[in-house]
């Protein structure tokens, strides 16, 4: 299926023109066929010379209609402009036009209608010069009467050159399906139509909508069922569960991940410059209408903070509206969904000249320049395409091959900055820590600025080194593991030549180079264990101590165990009780102890 929508000034036939080629009425209320002007959008279809389907958003043409005109052709990738022979060129003609031009539509079809009235070689000059400047360039060109039929076996071929010239979407891309009608079907429920512009739905699927998930019930195209349709598509969805009063033009179902709505957005603008454009604007998306604050940056570029948050992505095409003037402003496109704060002095002339260098075209390298880190759903959400993830490896300072770490992607000459300060930092930790075995990741998180611990660790290459969640740096000077060389000397002259179960009183301890900072420096490091405030043994003293009680064979008493070890009653009480919290050993009612 194809899908073109109509434009054109009022009573220049449009609706006529769409009922003469699909035999369809596209006008759905009384009151616009009784007044014979089109009020809300309208739609039918027909099959063309080569076999394919086109489908016809129908819009009206009258002035106070705009809003609902722009939700029709907000959607669509092609136009059929529609001008009468014997009017010509007309004011809403020239609104519909900068309509097309401002969203960005670049496939279009002139057709001169009411042939039978009046010669149509004037108007179409006229039309014809009147587009020719815009994005739609020299577009083809149908003189037709639906009175009489002429002109409309060429029309339809036209349409069907029309619709072949208009790239297909990835049917397998993200699903942001807008809404333009809302109603109820008796035993059917809550059923919503629009244009689908990329991607497949089908029944079954669960689809974002709002900040919750709905399932699609049933699909309806061309009037027939079906269980998966692919864009570009008319279609109309039966949702599950989700009352239609909680729904309106303008909402969009989207694919779960695929968007991130966002109220705060830079744009580039075409048309008028940034200087004539209202405080306020109404931005015209797919069929949603939202009212925006403008705050000017650069001489082509502002922000635009919206009343509610619409799922926009870099690249998007928006149309601008003064709300006050009733008339187009220009089209903009979208530069960032995620755009920086400007709380700073000179923050708004350096966005501007950041701004400056943006073109609107998603790039991964040129995200990760400004960003420098960046999660994959990020970029997901933002339109950017990612390397493959089978890519991942370390970055070097020219390209970007692929996530740094899990679905984290970093610029690579930001990554190359951050190994070199991680070095710097470890040493500089070492230094003023020279009881510890490294510096703690998170320490090195915080100190680095980085959103994630795996960060962190993928960024340790030799001679850095991770171990117990300390990162050390391999210098001279380290023992085994990387302890410091200094704490594991004094941890062994303090029991050198001592029973693995007699501990050193506190003055020894001292005496021998392992005050309080060093023994908790041992502890840190797994070279010794606290077992009282002032009892102190080898780490390695607690698995012999079970491996000696175990010999006995049978539950034992306190001062059983004492005379195994060969120890004092300041050393086994206590070595007991850490048996007891590790599970190794349990005390009985008789306050003898059993192996668990």
């Amino acid at each position: 299926m194809h899908v073109v929508a109509t434009a054109g000034h009022v009573d220049h036939g449009k609706s006529t023109l769409v009922r003469a080629l699909t035999g369809m009425e596209p006008d759905r209320w009384a009151e616009e066929r009784r007044r014979g002007m089109t009020i809300d959008l309208g739609f039918a279809w027909t099959t063309l010379p080569s076999g394919g389907t086109v489908a016809f958003v129908d819009v009206p043409g009258h002035e106070r209609f705009v809003a609902n005109m722009l939700a029709g052709v907000g959607p669509v990738p092609a136009a059929m402009i529609v001008v009468a022979a014997d009017e010509g060129w007309m004011p809403q003609s020239a609104e519909h036009l900068a309509a097309l031009d401002a969203l960005g539509v670049r496939h279009g079809l002139l057709v001169v209608t009411r042939s039978d009235l009046a010669d149509p070689a004037a108007a179409l000059a006229q039309a014809r010069e009147r587009i020719a400047p815009t994005g739609l360039g020299a577009v083809a060109a149908v003189a037709v009467s639906a009175v009489t039929g002429a002109g409309l076996d060429d029309l339809r071929v036209a349409l069907d050159r029309l619709v072949a010239a208009v790239p297909s979407p990835e049917p397998g891309g993200p699903v942001r399906f807008f809404l333009d009608r809302v109603f109820t079907v008796k035993g059917a429920g809550t059923v919503v139509t629009g244009t689908l512009g990329g991607g497949t739905i089908a029944v079954g699927d669960e689809l974002a909508l709002g900040g919750s998930l709905v399932r699609v019930r049933g699909l309806q195209a061309l009037g027939a069922a079906e269980t998966s349709v692919t864009a570009v598509a008319r279609v109309a969805v039966n949702l599950r569960g989700v009352p239609t009063e909680k729904l309106s033009r303008g909402d969009a179902l989207l694919t779960p991940g695929s968007f991130r709505p966002t109220d705060l957005v830079d744009v580039r603008l075409a048309g008028d410059p940034v200087k004539d454009l209202p405080q306020s604007v109404t931005v015209h998306i797919g069929s949603a209408a939202v009212p925006a604050r403008v705050r000017p940056l650069g001489p082509d570029t502002c922000r635009l903070r919206l009343s509610h948050p619409l799922p926009l992505r870099i690249g998007d095409r928006a149309l601008l509206r003064d709300p006050g003037r009733h008339h187009i402003a220009g089209g903009a496109t979208v530069l960032d969904v995620r755009p920086p704060g400007l709380t700073r002095r000179g923050a708004a002339a350096a966005r501007a000249a950041d701004l400056a260098t943006m073109t609107g075209t998603p790039s991964l390298a040129g995200e990760l320049r400004r960003r420098l880190l960046i999660r994959a759903p990020d970029l997901t959400a933002m339109g950017v395409p990612a390397p493959d993830p089978q890519d991942a490896g370390p970055q070097d300072a020219g390209a970007v091959r692929g996530p740094v770490t899990g679905d984290w992607y970093a610029d690579p000459a930001h990554w190359a900055a951050l190994a070199e300060r991680l070095g710097a930092e470890v040493t500089a930790y070492r230094e003023a820590h020279p009881l510890e075995p490294g510096a703690p990741v998170e320490a090195l998180r915080h100190r680095l600025g980085l959103p994630a611990r795996a960060l962190v660790e993928a960024l340790v290459e030799p001679p850095l080194r991770i171990s117990d969640g300390r990162i050390g740096d391999g210098r001279v000077g380290t023992g085994p593991a990387g302890l410091p060389a200094e704490l594991v000397a004094a941890v062994d002259k303090a029991f050198a030549g001592r029973p693995p179960f007699a501990a050193p009183e506190a003055y020894q301890l001292i005496e021998l180079g392992l005050g309080v900072r060093q023994q908790a420096a041992g502890v840190r490091a797994g070279l010794l264990v606290q077992l009282a405030p002032k009892v102190v043994l080898r780490a390695t003293a607690v698995p012999e101590a079970a491996e000696r009680l175990r010999r006995l064979g049978r539950p034992f008493t306190i001062s059983e165990a004492r005379k195994e070890l060969d120890t004092t009653r300041r050393v086994a009480v206590p070595l007991l009780e850490l048996l007891d919290r590790r599970g190794v050993t349990s005390r009985l009612p008789d306050d003898r102890r059993e192996f668990a």
